[in-house]
């Protein structure tokens, strides 16, 4: 038996307790801003469309590509990043990745059409892919099961504050059109894309690799905290002799994939169309007051997301706790897909925003406890670019049936057969009662 072991067995679990509450204090907090600035510059350009697509002369079609086309660079790109994360380390591979991401999102202030338009974001795509699954990943170094779903819900509940203030914000540096000669929506892309690149410095003093190579823990703490890591891993196969290549072929992947490409369908949609499906019925208002109900679903979500996850972690249960949230965006696209009065239409987006965001705290607790911890950085990146294909897929698919039916209606359809898809899926996977 190790010392740490050792240590471990005769330890306090107060003790155990504490050395948590103070690695998450030390990350996670510093990882949700990270991810504020990561998710703006994701979705930004949701907001920009409101006046970019006249200036540009885009279609519904044609926006739906632009956001496709940088969902194909971050899914052709995640994979290798994540592994290239595993080889360099989270130090020296996240910071890369926001300075990049930061330079490329700036840069789309540029675009004069539709084509220049595309290769910008397909830059955004590339230079930002791997930040998500790369810092899921990073969790699982210093998190043991019992608390992963709560660090993964606050790191995460940075997406609804995001599309909360980032709506208020956005809004308003859309009203700065034509200052010095430049539209709002460029303003918007500028603005917006800085932050990435002084955190990006930041993150290169504050990240380290693992508890290992941290000042900030005593040797006993770091005991303390990698041995209840091991301890609650829950993996049914510590000794998998099963290559990369097998892990990511077998079952679990497939549906964890699948599953994923469901959930993110609906993450997807609110960001890229939610403010145009308010401001449809909105028209005379203005678009900083358009900005501002769009930040009420996120709201309730920021509430929703740590309650709803630390009561996954108490029980012990996963697979309900992923299904009835995503039940709850199920009924709201229907209020969304068929109802007109906007107050009804709020509650739809409200109900699939919580529901959307809940289910996907819950999600990502489940990989780490199906697959094998050497295959967890191409498993976890390959899972998360199958959502980043939903991601490309669903704008497009989106923007087409507008065209085509001349309302949000079939969409909404399409984003509710793949939320029913994710719920039947995941129970087929090894996920159960008790995953990390």
């Amino acid at each position: 038996m190790s010392v740490a072991h050792r240590h471990a067995a005769a330890a306090d679990p107060a003790d155990e307790d504490r050395v948590v509450r103070k690695v998450f204090r030390r990350l996670i907090w510093f990882l949700f801003v990270l991810y504020i600035v990561s998710y703006l510059d994701r979705i930004n350009i949701g907001f920009a469309a409101l006046s970019m697509n006249k200036d540009l002369g885009l279609s519904a079609t044609m926006f739906g590509v632009a956001n496709t086309v940088f969902y194909l660079g971050y899914v052709l790109c995640e994979v290798p990043s994540n592994m290239l994360m595993a080889r360099f380390g989270a130090r020296v591979w996240i910071p890369r990745i926001m300075v990049t991401w930061g330079i490329a999102s700036m840069a789309t202030m540029f675009a004069e059409g539709p084509n220049s338009l595309y290769g910008l974001r397909l830059l955004v795509g590339i230079a930002e892919a791997g930040f998500l699954p790369g810092v899921l990943l990073y969790l699982t170094y210093w998190f043991p099961p019992s608390y992963r779903a709560r660090a993964i819900a606050v790191f995460m509940v940075a997406q609804p504050v995001t599309l909360m203030f980032g709506s208020t914000m956005s809004g308003l540096i859309l009203d700065m059109n034509g200052l010095w000669g430049l539209a709002g929506w460029r303003w918007l892309f500028l603005i917006e894309g800085v932050p990435a690149l002084l955190l990006g410095a930041v993150a290169y003093v504050i990240l380290a690799d693992g508890p290992d190579s941290v000042k900030w823990l005593d040797d006993s703490e770091r005991d303390l905290l990698k041995a209840r890591i091991g301890r609650e891993q829950t993996v049914d196969h510590p000794e998998d002799r099963r290559s990369v290549w097998q892990v990511l072929a077998s079952r679990d992947v497939l549906f964890l994939s699948v599953a994923y490409f469901g959930l993110v369908t609906t993450l997807n949609t609110i960001a890229t169309w939610g403010p145009q499906v308010i401001r449809e019925v909105m028209v005379a208002e203005s678009l900083s007051f358009v900005g501002l109900i769009s930040a009420i679903p996120p709201l309730f979500t920021v509430v929703a997301m740590p309650l709803w996850s630390m009561r996954s972690d108490r029980s012990g249960e996963r697979i309900w706790n992923f299904i009835l949230p995503v039940v709850l965006a199920v009924i709201g696209w229907q209020l969304v897909s068929f109802v007109t009065v906007p107050e009804i239409r709020l509650l739809g987006l409200i109900f699939c925003t919580v529901g959307g965001f809940c289910g996907m705290a819950i999600f990502w607790t489940i990989p780490a406890a199906v697959l094998p911890r050497a295959a967890r950085p191409a498993g976890i990146g390959l899972i998360s670019a199958a959502g980043l294909s939903a991601s490309a897929v669903s704008p497009s698919v989106v923007g087409l049936l507008k065209d085509l039916t001349h309302s949000f209606t079939a969409g909404m359809l399409y984003v509710t057969a793949m939320l029913v898809v994710a719920a039947i899926t995941i129970p087929l996977s090894r996920a159960k009662r008790g995953a990390a």
